[in-house]
């Protein structure tokens, strides 16, 4: 298996459609275990990025932000995805009352908002999905952090 050297992946992202092809994409390259976080200022797409990955793994469910509840579970295509919301979080108690260290089991694939709320409580991101927003559209820059991380993004290249 080809792994991918440790430049990022930049891609500009004109609209809605181009958001939705790039989470098709990722979709063919997610494995159980990953840890994935998704940074950038509220409104970048970070919650649409994971809606368009859960539906088009086969998700036809609602898929709603976990802002409030911070977590949201969902099974889509043999996974288990966890997508965490840390933007309200507050601290380390409240991560350990409610459980969410038990979701980073190997099995599960755990999408991270605001993972920089929680950074001394996360695993490593075994990639980071950057969002900035543009005048036109949005640029996503992916970044590898482990094996496993270069692996996938390099499978997201080919």
């Amino acid at each position: 298996m080809h792994v991918a050297d440790d430049s990022p992946i930049t891609l500009e992202l004109a609209d809605a459609a181009a958001t939705a092809a790039l989470a098709a994409r990722l979709a063919h390259v997610l494995q159980p275990g990953l840890t994935i976080w998704l940074q950038g200022d509220l409104g970048a797409g970070k919650t649409t990025l994971v809606r368009e990955l859960l539906h088009a793994l086969g998700h036809r469910g609602r898929v709603k932000s976990p802002s409030y509840t911070l977590l949201e579970q969902y099974q889509a295509a043999g996974l288990n995805l966890r997508h965490f919301d840390l933007y309200r979080f507050r601290d380390a108690d409240e991560w350990e009352a409610a459980g969410f260290r038990d979701e980073f089991d190997g099995c599960n694939i755990c999408l991270i908002e605001w993972p920089e709320k929680a950074r001394q409580l996360l695993p490593q991101a075994d990639f980071a999905i950057r969002f900035e927003m543009l005048p036109n559209g949005r640029r996503v820059t992916l970044s590898a952090n482990t094996t496993t991380g270069k692996q996938c993004l390099g499978k997201l290249q080919n």
